[in-house]
């Protein structure tokens, strides 16, 4: 199969009917002030897996039972590291840069000193994408991702995938043709609009401006959460961007009614402030002299960055769209071989790696396996905080000499921490015990596989080290009771 080698190039913006090219770069500092925005390769590149040839890193020893005792509330982290080495979850991770870790670490530094880092949405993909928007910039990308978080909350996002119903969709679909259709040829989702058949007016009478809106979002996070990630599996290499088609065939000023605007303005605010970086590309195909009368207008709304992931294209665009996406994934509307014909047409099938049901089976059994250990984890922390305030609580204990009172306090935080860890480790083994054999098949190679008789002798072990701490924690507390307490 075809795969083009991603590089860092400029990205033209072409007029698409023999009227000559323009590099955005000749342009972009019309729309730019003081510092230039860096124009980065693809988010991808920096999460890549290693090619055969490439320096390995060396390999890690499946944990056991001591590592798994040092550090109880990271289970999870250990069974990650469990299987071959293509495993589900290095490709769903893909190799993260060196110098990009080091500055994320510091970025999260940052946000937990400033009291911002809360137990979700700060993943090492999540950070770089704001970091990248704000060219690394810690000051700017901060207060960016404080409002992504404020917004997320106050929107409510977190519970629109599981409590948002969009009912009207088929109607929406017919005033309003958009949709996921295959993949590019790196494996990106592509999305297509056809803006130029938009009826505003049947849209607004079909579904409010302000659910649309919430439906555009639950998209978004569709296509973070499940297109990605499976876009990913059939790849073998992280995707983190899309491809995207806008055919604006018979666009003109008179398309942008101030309800179209108002909509326009509104998705593009949320995709820009709240999803950063997720464009790898976007062709705008059919673009007659209406449409770029338009777009001289539209594109003082944009940054450098974005403007050199566009490509403006008139009606002999196929060529550059066979460059990137085979002709099996390109709708027939836009000159491939694809009619979708059982599902009703093209931008109705969703068509995608995220439709295959073995696919969605893995990526729903590593979400509950991570839900349940960032559960434990996170309630161990809990309990540790509350530990704290206890301990704070007692220390006027006026009996004590000071040395006898530091002894004691150093005695029952160490005795009430380690008692911590062991009863989150129980709850982590009750969850595990539940485990019945799982095996996860990818790419022709078992991957994961969680046998129950071998994790139920695991348990075991585990169950008799804790028996052993347990004692150790009995001899403690009989040397806290002969301090006085």
């Amino acid at each position: 199969m075809f795969r083009p080698t991603e590089t860092c190039r400029d990205i033209t913006i072409s007029r698409g009917s023999g009227e000559g090219e323009e590099t955005s770069d000749l342009k972009r500092s019309q729309f730019t002030k003081g510092r230039e925005k860096s124009i980065h390769p693809p988010i991808e590149s920096h999460w890549r897996l290693r090619s055969p040839g490439e320096n390995k890193p060396s390999s890690l020893p499946k944990p056991g039972i001591k590592s798994m005792l040092n550090y109880p509330l990271r289970i999870r982290d250990s069974l990650k590291k469990l299987g071959k080495s293509k495993s589900l979850r290095v490709v769903l991770e893909g190799v993260h840069d060196p110098k990009d870790e080091k500055l994320i670490d510091s970025f999260r530094e940052l946000l937990f000193v400033e009291g911002h880092l809360t137990g979700k949405h700060n993943d090492y993909h999540t950070l770089l994408r704001f970091l990248r928007m704000r060219d690394f910039d810690f000051s700017k990308a901060k207060d960016t991702y404080v409002n992504y978080l404020k917004w997320r909350e106050e929107y409510g996002v977190d519970a629109i995938p599981k409590e948002f119903k969009f009912e009207e969709y088929a109607e929406v679909k017919k005033c309003y043709p958009h949709g996921y259709h295959g993949v590019d040829r790196y494996g990106r989702p592509i999305y297509i609009e056809r803006i130029g058949m938009v009826d505003i007016n049947s849209l607004v009478q079909a579904t409010p401006i302000e659910r649309f809106v919430k439906y555009h979002v639950s998209e978004q996070e569709k296509t973070l959460n499940l297109r990605f990630p499976a876009c990913s599996i059939t790849a073998k290499r992280h995707i983190a961007s899309t491809t995207s088609i806008l055919d604006v065939k018979g666009v003109g000023m008179s398309n942008f009614s101030k309800p179209a605007r108002c909509l326009f303005m509104e998705i593009l605010k949320i995709d820009s402030n709240y999803y950063p970086e997720t464009l790898n590309r976007l062709f705008i195909v059919n673009a007659g002299n209406g449409f770029r009368m338009l777009w001289k207008a539209l594109r003082a709304f944009l940054d450098a960055r974005t403007l050199a992931k566009i490509h403006v294209l008139g009606s002999n665009y196929l060529s550059n769209l066979l460059e990137v996406i085979d002709q099996s994934n390109l709708p027939s509307f836009l000159g491939g071989n694809c009619t979708c014909s059982d599902n009703g047409g093209c931008l109705f099938s969703d068509k995608g790696p995220w439709q295959n049901p073995e696919i969605v089976e893995m990526l729903q059994s590593t979400s509950i396996t991570e839900e349940i250990y960032n559960t434990e984890s996170n309630r161990g922390v809990a309990s540790e905080e509350a530990m704290g305030t206890g301990q704070n609580e007692d220390s006027g204990d006026a009996s004590l000499t000071r040395e006898e009172h530091r002894e004691h306090e150093d005695a029952k935080a160490a005795g009430k921490t380690e008692a911590q860890n062991i009863q989150a480790l129980e709850r982590a083994l009750v969850d595990t015990n539940k485990v019945s054999d799982i095996h996860i098949t990818c790419f022709g190679q078992e991957v994961v596989m969680l046998n129950k008789s071998v994790v139920l002798q695991e348990i075991q072990a585990l169950k008799t080290a804790l028996d052993s701490t347990k004692a150790v924690l009995e001899r403690l507390e009989q040397q806290i009771k002969a301090l006085g307490v």
